[in-house]
């Protein structure tokens, strides 16, 4: 990322672009290069508001991941940024399929139809994500964590080519991002919560016997949706993790 995101930077002299942290060390002197964690991007906002800059960009290490940052240090989830860029993509590709992982707010698929597109919602996962736009032809997914693929870019996800779009509906809106922001941040959400459990199958069956009554599905661990408020929980892929999101 401190490589790359400049140089792409350079060719836009519109743009004033500040690097922090960008000297190439393995080491991450300064802090672990996941942006997916807000003690990662508090320099960040810190130095948005201080700098009385318009935007922040939290890119982890291969920045094939970013996370933003409004002009008062305000951080958007994945979520919220997979809506404003779905909005984005689909003004210059009307009608369109996006993608979205399970664990996105609500808020993404009404985004996405509302601006006239079709939302496809998919398992967590870049394996799941590549597949399913091979499949249905998808211009754009996007998943809470901060990855963004894109279709003209092999269906890989890029946290460069993210940032731009994001810069693009800026420029259009004419407004701060923290008002730009306020349409696709609908619900409250709890972010993910992760709890240690020694047998996560048996836990999901009785968490999904206690909601017996609720719409369940059982596309990615398990969805409850109890009409005004709803939830997924899904054990990790690589670790003893139950992991609970919750809108």
């Amino acid at each position: 990322g401190g490589l790359v995101v400049p140089a792409v930077f350079e060719r836009l002299p519109q743009i004033t672009l500040e690097v922090m942290f960008g000297d190439l060390a393995g080491t991450f002197p300064n802090h672990p290069a996941d942006p997916l964690q807000p003690a990662n991007q508090r320099d960040l906002q810190a130095r948005v508001v201080a700098g009385g800059f318009d935007i922040g960009l939290a890119f982890d290490g291969d920045a094939d991941r970013v996370f933003v940052v409004d002009e008062a240090g305000r951080g958007l989830s994945g979520s919220t940024t997979t809506a404003l860029l779905a909005a984005g993509v689909l003004r210059t590709n009307p009608g369109a399929t996006i993608l979205h992982n399970l664990i996105c707010s609500r808020a993404v698929p009404e985004v996405i139809r509302e601006h006239g597109g079709t939302p496809v919602r998919t398992k967590v996962g870049h394996s799941f994500i590549k597949q399913r736009m091979a499949e249905t032809g998808a211009v754009f997914g996007g998943e809470h964590s901060a990855h963004y693929y894109f279709r003209d870019n092999f269906r890989a996800d890029s946290g460069s080519i993210a940032a731009l779009v994001v810069l693009e509906q800026i420029c259009r809106a004419g407004v701060p991002l923290s008002t730009l922001r306020k349409p696709f941040d609908r619900y409250a959400a709890s972010g993910e919560i992760n709890t240690i459990v020694d047998d996560a199958a048996a836990v999901i069956e009785r968490v999904a016997a206690a909601y017996a009554d609720a719409t369940q599905d059982r596309v990615d661990g398990l969805t409850v949706d109890l009409g005004d408020w709803l939830f997924n929980l899904r054990p990790s892929n690589t670790e003893p993790l139950l992991r609970l999101n919750l809108e």
